[in-house]
């Protein structure tokens, strides 16, 4: 019997798990979520040659990858977190395969006219331009550019001088592919701030508190020092006791 989705459910076994992990668990977790790996499956399957039942196994090993690395404490929706997991193993497994993916004309000429307004932005707004931004100035969804982007840099093809021909009337060659290296840099930020989320809940609430204001919040000290209720010069003592014990104890982690 189908498992329906429930977010509080899925929450609060993602809290469970969390304090207390087990394979049974687990495999509870994977039931409750096999409509984003299906989700993704299907929308990849329609970009490469592979069968999308093979795309659908694969996928659930960024599931399970993304169950361990959940945290529920984080802040944010495990659906947001679990995609990118999912989506990165389909692709890296169509890396190794050297599988060709089917890209459209038109994310073709999306990309390339993507990497002109890119420039153009940074000139005039004197840096990299967001994501939505870029969206924007394109005149398509924030979704549309990202599945666009990660297509055009995980093109799988067999030699660096060999061309293919799409399903329209354009050619690519290998040399013209990216690597992943979003899929990547995401899992290191996740990770990095995990270590950060744990080497912050061993501080002094006081002191988390106005790391959180000043560093993450970004507000000015004395305004932190209000909403906390202290005086700035005791902001500033705990800001330096703080940044001395997160290094500490992300040395430590490390290690």
């Amino acid at each position: 019997m189908k498992t329906k989705y429930n977010n509080a459910q899925g929450m609060e076994l993602l809290i469970t798990y969390s304090r207390n992990p087990s394979l049974a668990l687990r495999n509870q977790l994977v039931e409750l979520h096999t409509g984003l790996v299906r989700q993704v499956a299907h929308r990849i399957s329609n970009q490469c040659t592979e069968p999308y039942e093979d795309l659908e196994q694969i996928g659930y090993l960024g599931l399970i990858n993304a169950i361990e690395r959940f945290n529920p404490h984080q802040g944010c929706a495990f659906s947001s977190f679990a995609i990118p997991y999912i989506r990165g193993e389909m692709l890296h497994y169509l890396r190794d395969k050297g599988s060709v993916m089917r890209i459209p004309r038109r994310w073709q000429e999306l990309y390339n006219k993507g990497k002109k307004v890119r420039k153009q932005l940074t000139t005039s707004l004197g840096r990299t331009p967001k994501d939505q931004e870029l969206a924007d100035a394109l005149q398509v969804s924030l979704e549309e550019w990202h599945e666009c982007e990660l297509a055009l840099q995980n093109r799988m093809l067999v030699s660096l001088d060999s061309t293919i021909n799409q399903n329209t009337d354009s050619t690519v060659s290998f040399g013209e592919t990216l690597p992943d290296h979003r899929y990547q840099a995401k899992q290191s930020q996740e990770e990095d701030r995990l270590q950060l989320q744990r080497a912050m809940s061993q501080l002094e609430d006081k002191t988390k508190e106005a790391i959180e204001c000043v560093f993450i919040k970004e507000l000015p000290r004395k305004e932190a020092a209000k909403r906390i209720g202290m005086s700035p010069m005791t902001v500033t003592r705990h800001l330096h006791k703080g940044i001395k014990q997160l290094i500490i104890l992300l040395e430590s982690q490390v290690a």
